[in-house]
């Protein structure tokens, strides 16, 4: 039996610059919420390669940057699209509410 989704306030959607990643922790669990080509994606801000913040990386095409070793991961999928890594991360469901971004940390299947 699977719990029902849960949404909590991540930030304010005026906290976010667009492409830039911005590090939240909901339930100690460390997010990533990035606002993006007119969207807002929330992924999960550690790198499945290297114990490292995503939210340190850059953003482009709708991907972001692992800083250290330069493995992109997909903000729709959190699939990593080259070397190092291999497994991806996972990413969050987001709901924007006024000027709230609301994640649930049940992930999408």
């Amino acid at each position: 039996m699977t719990a029902p989704s849960t949404f909590v306030r991540a930030c304010g959607l005026s906290e976010l610059d667009e492409d830039t990643p911005k590090r939240v922790e909901l339930d100690g669990t460390p997010v990533s919420v990035v606002r993006t080509e007119g969207e807002v994606f929330a992924i999960h801000d550690i790198c499945s390669h290297a114990n490292v913040s995503l939210s340190e990386g850059e953003v482009e095409d709708c991907q972001i940057e692992c800083w250290l070793h330069g493995s992109s991961f997909d903000l729709r999928t959190g699939k990593p699209s080259g070397l190092p890594a291999t497994r991806p991360v996972p990413v969050y469901p987001v709901k924007i509410e006024g000027d709230d971004v609301l994640v649930s940390l049940s992930q999408e299947s």
